[in-house]
């Protein structure tokens, strides 16, 4: 098949996955083979059921590390246990499960079932692959970190004395944790697998902040405890502040002074100085993994880079008009783009002047968008919130990030959060893009709970791209600068696939890289170094957004054209959401049988 104009090769992943769901690997809609016998089918499902629910109930028995979406249930006690031992333990259990998932014939299950079996195979297989290349033993990223990440366990719902108790415990056991993550993290370094040393400079604040604490009562971990349910009495909720002061002073302090020493005397001066994931060892086979686990497609890096550099070129024909539009000449012809930029990053119109004024920007955003959102899809039943980047990891983080219930927002250091992309932030991280999906998605409650609560990045990114460009058809954008903001955003995205594979497969240097991405785009000097950084950490996750985008919106122009009057918008974007996060390829199979549906409706 083409996207626009570059040919994607349907190969090995895709062709199982289809094949998962009895269909041909072929581009052309394919009819389903009759059903098979009522009995068989129940059979076989009833035995596929017996495995993914055996599997998933122990899965989350494992503690479960806390992020910015989701952490382990209240009643969980401690961290996970993160040894090389006990992950491979896991690799054992999950790569039963495969061979029981390969004894049973996909295309005798139910239509629903077939659905299921594939991206639970998938999610299976990624879960399996990525122990055996032990990417344990890099715990960490430019952006993200088991360390930072602790303190989103303070936002854990608890509302008995249990609850809170269970949550001291966790707190005591960060010693343990540590310890783990950094024997890991030394097997690493000994085998040359690390996060490149160009982007540990600076990384250790969130660390050094914690170490040096003096009063507990100041960290996020003991908000918790700062107003306790009146349910829980007087003596025992001065008993649990008590204890949570004497786990942040005791345990979770001394930990991260350790941690600390260790990431400045022996992770960074020993980490590696390259920058190519494929430089390292094994690191072609790491490389390719990391592709197929974050776009869900066999895509070689030489066809992504193509990709990318084909929709960035489409882009910049895109901004060029927008500026020509407000009339912008620049100072020559030939520096007229670069001299646009650089107005947008220095002019103070574009700028907010407190913090509460960019949260109060955003907020009035996600108001205009739900006076029309429900035309365009079913809303959920939950809502979101809006809140800013905890001030210990908002250095390093990007200007915002969403899923189910909270839009994180970065407050830190406004001079680089230009108010023009804003609109864009927002339609991703909120509603219609990731609060909005993972909501609808946790709704299904016909689905199982590994689709419900499971996140595949080539989906969820891909919509939340996409939902950027619906913004356009909702009014969003206000002026050009803000619509110029959108192809900023898109043209970031697009220039991803060219920098990723350009680091991880070329060997572009990390100047080359920060070069490009602030060339090619709008956004700010602090966020192209601090998102160049990331796709030098963090290989390959890159790249699902905009691969994820270009399936979605392949998939509505195949269906606005097949169906002419009978596409419905709605219907479309409803046909797209309640499969939750699945594998592109699956998702291309079910709305094509949607089409088809649609055109047999009277």
């Amino acid at each position: 098949m083409f996207i626009r104009g570059i040919l994607i090769v349907k190969s090995s992943l895709t062709a199982a996955l289809l094949l998962a769901l009895g269909l041909s690997a072929t581009p052309a809609f394919a009819a389903k083979p009759a059903a098979p016998a009522t009995l068989a089918v129940q059979n076989t499902d009833a035995q596929f059921k017996a495995i993914y629910e055996k599997e998933w109930a122990w899965r989350q028995t494992g503690g479960g590390e806390a992020s910015e979406d989701s952490d382990a249930p209240a009643n969980a006690s401690t961290l996970p246990d993160v040894s090389a031992q006990a992950h491979q333990a896991r690799l054992k259990v999950w790569d039963d499960v495969l061979a029981q998932l390969e004894a049973i014939d996909p295309t005798t299950l139910s239509a629903e079932n077939q659905i299921n079996y594939a991206i639970y195979l998938y999610q299976v297989e990624n879960l399996a692959d990525e122990v055996r290349q032990r990417t344990y033993e890099m715990p960490f990223n430019s952006d993200s970190s088991f360390w930072s990440n602790l303190s989103f366990m303070a936002r854990r719902e608890m509302k008995t004395a249990g609850d809170y108790r269970n949550y001291i415990a966790r707190l005591n056991d960060v010693p343990r944790y540590f310890d783990q993550q950094m024997v890991n993290m030394r097997a690493g370094l000994e085998r040359g697998f690390s996060v490149p040393r160009a982007v540990l400079e600076g990384r250790d604040v969130s660390i050094s902040t914690v170490a040096g604490l003096k009063d507990p009562t100041e960290s996020p971990l003991y908000e918790p405890l700062k107003k306790l349910p009146s349910s829980i009495p007087a003596a025992e909720q001065q008993k649990l502040q008590a204890d949570a002061r004497q786990a942040i002073s005791g345990s979770v302090v001394p930990a991260f002074g350790k941690l600390l020493t260790f990431y400045r005397e022996e992770y960074v001066p020993k980490s590696r100085t390259t920058l190519a994931a494929e430089k390292m060892p094994g690191g072609k086979e790491f490389y390719s993994q990391q592709i197929r686990e974050y776009t869900t497609l066999d895509l070689s890096p030489q066809e992504i880079h193509a990709i990318g550099l084909s929709e960035v070129n489409r882009i910049q024909r895109e901004m060029n008009t927008i500026i020509d539009k407000v009339g912008f000449t620049g100072k020559s012809p030939q520096t007229r783009f670069a001299d646009f930029l650089e107005f947008l990053r220095t002019d103070p119109q574009f700028y907010a002047k407190t913090p509460d004024e960019l949260l109060w920007r955003a907020a009035w955003i996600s108001k205009r968008v739900d006076g029309v959102i429900g035309k365009y899809m079913t809303l959920p039943r939950a809502r979101f919130t809006i809140v800013p980047v905890p001030p210990d990891i908002a250095p390093f983080w990007t200007a915002g990030r969403g899923g189910m219930g909270t839009y994180w927002l970065n407050t830190y250091n406004l001079p680089a959060r230009p108010l023009y992309n804003l609109p864009a932030l927002t339609l991703h991280e909120s509603d219609p893009g990731h609060a909005l999906q993972g909501a609808l998605a946790a709704e299904q409650g016909e689905q199982p709970e590994f689709r419900r609560y499971n996140y595949i990045s080539a989906y969820g990114e891909g919509w939340g791209l996409y939902t950027e460009k619906l913004g356009v058809e909702m009014g969003i954008y206000q002026t050009p600068y803000e619509d110029f903001g959108r192809l900023t955003y898109e043209m970031w995205r697009a220039a991803r696939l060219v920098i990723d594979t350009g680091v991880h497969h070329y060997g572009w240097d990390r100047e080359q890289a920060i070069a490009y991405l602030r060339d090619h785009t709008a956004l700010s000097e602090h966020e192209v170094t601090t998102e160049v950084d990331r796709y030098i950490s963090w290989p390959a996750q890159a790249l699902s957004y905009k691969l994820g985008e270009i399936t979605i919106v392949k998939l509505r122009a195949q269906a606005e054209k097949e169906l002419g009057d009978k596409f419905d918008i709605k219907g479309f974007h409803d046909t797209v959401l309640k499969l939750g996060s699945v594998p592109l390829p699956v998702l291309e199979q079910q709305v094509k049988a949607y089409i088809e549906q649609r055109k047999r409706a009277k």
